[in-house]
Parts: structure tokens; sequence; C-alpha cells
């Protein structure tokens, strides 16, 4: 992820948290820390006044997206989708559209996090996939995903590294409570 690239990075930047909810959770491998990752990258980008939008694969059969990444960013938008692409669904889209670069975090890698990936990719806006805010049933599968997502030109990178990459330097108005976030989601 290149932050220098826009002349205002986080105004060009959204997270987009696919997928989140807790049948999935429950179902994936070290379901509880990755959850735990994504709520860590949702209150990072929320703190930093980053676009913010959570996908729910029919939450009407599913369930909604976890309440504790809900909680992380008040305000921000959930929206439903029955596509395996969130970009796939003109509502979220349209939600993600003013931003030129997109952070992915959420569920399932091999399956939503790849092809929304692809699709933003394929749309020519450059994708971070947060490496250890997503998560698979089949580790093995999440793996050849996201070496084929680098193979085709995304950024996949932790946490960490992107947010520290965002706030840029000490004197970020936001840095003091990022690092509270580090500590307490360590």
């Amino acid at each position: 992820m290149n932050p220098a690239a826009s002349a205002d990075p986080l105004a060009a930047t959204a997270l987009l948290c696919i997928d989140v909810q807790p049948v999935f959770v429950r179902a994936i491998t070290d379901g509880s820390r990755v959850q735990r990752r994504c709520e860590f990258a949702v209150a990072a980008a929320h703190g930093l006044g980053l676009r913010v939008v959570f996908t729910e694969q029919v939450p009407a059969k599913l369930g909604g997206t976890a309440p504790e990444l809900l909680a992380a960013a008040p305000g921000a938008v959930a929206l439903g989708k029955d596509t395996f692409s969130a970009l796939a669904d003109d509502a979220i889209r349209a939600a993600v559209a003013p931003a030129e670069h997109l952070l992915l975090c959420g569920l399932e890698t091999p399956i939503c996090v790849y092809q929304t990936a692809l699709d933003a990719l394929h749309a020519g806006m450059p994708v971070t996939i947060l490496s250890d805010a997503v998560g698979a049933r089949r580790p093995d599968d999440a793996a050849a995903c996201l070496a084929a997502l680098r193979h085709a030109g995304a950024h996949v990178l932790p946490s960490e590294s992107v947010f520290y990459a965002l706030l840029r330097d000490v004197r970020h108005p936001f840095f003091k409570t990022y690092t509270q976030l580090v500590k307490s989601h360590g």
C-alpha cells in the first residue's frame, strides 16, 4: 500500500468488512481471532475517519454482522447481499465508490474476499487485503487465493502495517489512540 499515491490517502481510502457474521465466524479456523483482528481494523479505520462499510451475506437467513464490529464504527452502514463479490451488489459498490483505494477484511478469504478483491482490481481500484483480518474454513485454500491476489496486483499486508502507513508519523492526532488500540487488540 502506498499512502502517498493520493494527495489525501485517508479521504481516498475505504474499509470494506465482508460478512463477519457469527454463523461464519464459528465455521472458520480460528474464528474468534479473525473477528478480533477485524474489530481492530474497523476501530482503526473509524478512528482515522475512513469510510467503513459492512457487508452481510443473506442476513435474513444467516444473521447480521457481529455486534462488536458494528460498535467499533458507529454510523457505518451494513448492507445485505446475495452475491459473493461484494462489488457485484449495486448498493455496496455505490457505498464504496468515492474511495480510490479499498482495504478488505472479513470472511471468507477464498470466496467473498477473493471475488471482491478481483472485481475491485478489474475496475482499476487498488486493493489491500488485511492479512491478519481475513479467514477461511480451509487455510490452504485461503493461502492459495491470497497468493493469486498478490499475483493479480493486490497488496496483502498486516493491519498494523497498513494503519501505521496511513498515520505516517507520531504527530497524527489519532496516533495515541491508535497505539492503545494496538495494545488492546494485540
